[in-house]
């Protein structure tokens, strides 16, 4: 079963290139291993209405998960769980999970620091325990915003800290076994094939013919900067249920392709089982 997952990634930090947006990769790389299929990974501005308008737009796609980073904080720029509320209609409220969910951080973050015990519930605290109505807490293993769960037409979405040790935490203790069990038994496998002495063009058509003869097989071909002499690194792909045996399909091709790009001139210096 094909199993269609969409990254949002939330913030002007990252569309300025304040930030480095690792979050996307992090997600896009552990759920390819998985086995899902990620189709498209979306960074906008924490507006409302950015926000409302992508989700709107990922879940008319129908994707089985949508993951959404950043904008779960207590400031005014963190905006995401407004924008979900817009997205499906539903009105924001404090959510006594949530709430006794931050009281308890925030108590545990004075007792480490030996602060008052007397913990007030600002309003920047409350607003982290704001959700859209029918949705479900998320824990959060590390800091202090929950995250937020909501299942709407079919499709399951996640709302995630952006920081990356607790988007990362909250992602393997929560979305990782979720994800494995809608894949069921598929399979992601890789190989890489890294070439010298013969350029990106003629290798084009080796590449087509190996995807042709190979069903199921994707070759991306990534130049690597070397001296005076082209270097390319051939990436080998393949999603499949572990019935088709996609491990020895990969290895099939990618012994055929060694041998094409040997009898056009090429060197194969490496191989690689990822």
């Amino acid at each position: 079963m094909i199993v269609d997952l969409e990254i949002i990634c939330i913030g002007n930090e990252l569309l300025i290139g304040k930030v480095k947006d690792t979050n996307a990769y992090y997600i896009a790389k552990q759920a390819t291993k998985l086995g899902a299929n990620v189709k498209r990974v979306t960074v906008i501005q924490d507006t409302i209405q950015e926000i409302s308008s992508s989700v709107c737009e990922a879940i008319a796609r129908k994707p089985q998960f949508i993951v959404t980073t950043g904008g779960l904080g207590p400031t005014f720029d963190d905006k995401t769980l407004q924008g979900i509320a817009k997205a499906f209609n539903r009105k924001l409220e404090v959510n006594s999970k949530a709430l006794e969910i931050v009281k308890q951080k925030c108590l545990e973050y004075a007792k480490k620091r030996q602060l008052s015990p007397e913990i007030e519930m600002t309003p920047p605290r409350v607003k982290m325990a704001t959700l859209p109505q029918k949705t479900e807490v998320v824990n959060n293993p590390i800091g202090t915003a929950p995250g937020v769960r909501v299942d709407a037409q079919g499709t399951v979405l996640f709302a995630l800290p952006g920081v990356p040790v607790e988007m990362e935490a909250i992602f393997n203790e929560t979305i990782t076994p979720l994800i494995k069990q809608a894949v069921g038994n598929s399979m992601f496998c890789e190989w890489s094939i890294f070439v010298d002495n013969i350029m990106e063009s003629r290798l084009a058509p080796l590449i087509d013919k190996i995807m042709s003869d190979n069903d199921g097989v994707y070759v991306k071909s990534h130049p690597i900067r070397s001296e005076n002499k082209p270097h390319v690194e051939l990436h080998l792909t393949i999603m499949a249920s572990q019935e088709q045996k996609p491990a020895e399909k990969l290895v099939k091709a990618a012994k055929e392709l060694a041998i094409l790009i040997e009898a056009d001139g090429g060197s194969v210096i490496e191989a690689l089982d990822r």
